[in-house]
């Protein structure tokens, strides 16, 4: 399914888990770096706004859903695809990393989470290898020479997968940078993942996720942050679904 932006149409090109292992696993085998985004609603918003973050995104190699609404989306244009948190993918990649002897960097959120983050993955994954973790200040740039940077410190570290858990539209844009900078590193860009993983954020419970009221949970859980955004992210749902019918 394609979605406008400001600098042309993203599509959503990872129908469901399958396809992006196996897709992921290929480029493991090969050496190959990759950049992974997971879209959502507000990143849509963003899309329609900022030509930078339209250009990241159109960078990356494989895009698929996070969130019901670009599932429901999907279904209406008759072209649909499965829901694939990037929270949930943190396990199934490393797990892939490990199989395929590839190394993890860890990037974003704090020291702490970092640590946490890499102790869960070391636990939960046989044979995984976390060589590399950096939690940049706040206010980082990703397309800053300190981004150049942290890009070079993965490149030394020998890393094969970088996680990046900087929101967006950092993480997506530093990924972008990555593609040229560290060609061979798959950067998969995963929001809170890290702070789940490590348990300093939580999670709604699963009962909320199972009825697709995740977002409600995080609006209650935050609402001075979250009401702006999810009024924005209401008023484009009409455009959306009008080409969403136009693509059936």
């Amino acid at each position: 399914m394609k979605f406008h932006s400001i600098e042309g149409d993203v599509t959503v090109n990872q129908p469901d888990a399958a396809a992006l292992q196996d897709a992921i696993a290929a480029r493991f085998a090969n050496g190959n770096g990759f950049a992974l985004a997971t879209i959502n609603l507000d990143h849509l918003v963003q899309l329609r706004r900022d030509a930078k973050f339209a250009q990241a995104y159109l960078a990356q190699d494989f895009v698929v859903a996070d969130g019901n609404p670009i599932v429901w989306l999907s279904r209406l244009s008759r072209r649909p695809v499965d829901l694939m948190p990037g929270s949930e993918l943190v396990v199934p990649l490393a797990q892939l990393a490990a199989k395929a002897d590839v190394s993890v960097a860890l990037i974003g959120s704090t020291a702490e989470a970092l640590s946490g983050a890499a102790r869960a993955l070391e636990a939960q994954v046989k044979g995984l290898k976390v060589v590399c973790q950096i939690a940049p200040p706040m206010g980082f740039d990703p397309e800053s020479d300190a981004a150049a940077e942290v890009l070079a410190r993965v490149n030394a570290s020998g890393a094969g997968l970088a996680f990046l858990a900087l929101g967006a539209p950092k993480q997506e844009m530093l990924a972008a940078c990555g593609r040229t900078l560290a060609p061979d590193v798959g950067f998969a860009s995963i929001g809170a993942g890290l702070d789940f993983l490590a348990g300093t954020q939580t999670r709604a419970p699963k009962w909320v996720q199972a009825i697709a009221m995740e977002w409600l949970w995080r609006l209650l859980g935050n609402p001075a942050r979250l009401v702006r955004r999810y009024a924005r992210c209401v008023g484009i749902l009409p455009a959306l679904m009008r080409d969403a019918w136009a693509q059936r």
